[in-house]
């Protein structure tokens, strides 16, 4: 898997034309979650580091599943300077305050990076009362900021059985991406939820 996204992304590369920046960034992304399923954390943490700036490069108006990304591949890294830094980024943008519950999710996750957690709590709560929001997403980053350690465990183990449901995956990896997202948020928060899936790496 991970030569089958090099060279999706080394063939973007090649053709140097700005739109085909989105399409490295997922296939950089791609070669790192490949990566870090096959215990190669090093060159993981190089390629989701790829992801995330191709995403931000490639950042137009309201294009929220961008700094989305960028947050999710750095934070799985574990980047946090860089994690901190998109966070500000993302928030720049105007994430805060969009009509659109993917623009408040990147709201919350970098609210949650920054360790902002009484406003995370109030970004997230927009979220909970939405009906086209993964519920269980949205409890899960309440409860972070929460510091609702058995509540947060079960939201994520919910999301867990949700990515384990599925037929389909970014990139055709099968990779539960949203709970490592999590689990590493919930770290900053102090706490860590004890899941086992072979959709997780280490486990």
């Amino acid at each position: 898997m991970v030569d089958r996204e090099r060279a999706r992304y080394e063939d973007g590369e090649r053709r140097n034309d700005p739109a085909q920046l989105v399409r490295m960034g997922n296939a950089a992304y791609g070669a790192g979650l490949a990566s870090l399923m096959a215990g190669h954390d090093e060159e993981a943490r190089e390629w989701l580091g790829r992801a995330a700036a191709r995403w931000q490069e490639s950042f137009a108006p309201e294009a929220w599943g961008r700094p989305i990304g960028a947050l999710k591949a750095l934070l799985i890294a574990g980047h946090d300077e860089g994690a901190v830094e998109a966070a500000h980024w993302t928030l720049e943008l105007g994430t805060a305050t969009a009509e659109s519950p993917i623009g408040r999710y990147a709201a919350a996750l970098a609210l949650l990076t920054l360790e902002r957690w009484p406003e995370a709590r109030h970004v997230v709560a927009s979220l909970r009362e939405r009906d086209d929001f993964p519920h269980d997403v949205a409890d899960a980053l309440a409860l972070i900021a929460a510091h609702d350690v058995v509540g947060y465990t079960e939201a994520v183990e919910s999301v867990l059985a949700s990515f384990e449901a599925r037929d389909a995956y970014l990139e055709d990896v099968p990779v539960a991406d949203t709970v490592l997202a999590l689990q590493a948020l919930a770290r900053r928060r102090g706490f860590a939820a004890e899941l086992q899936s072979a959709l997780l790496p280490w486990t």
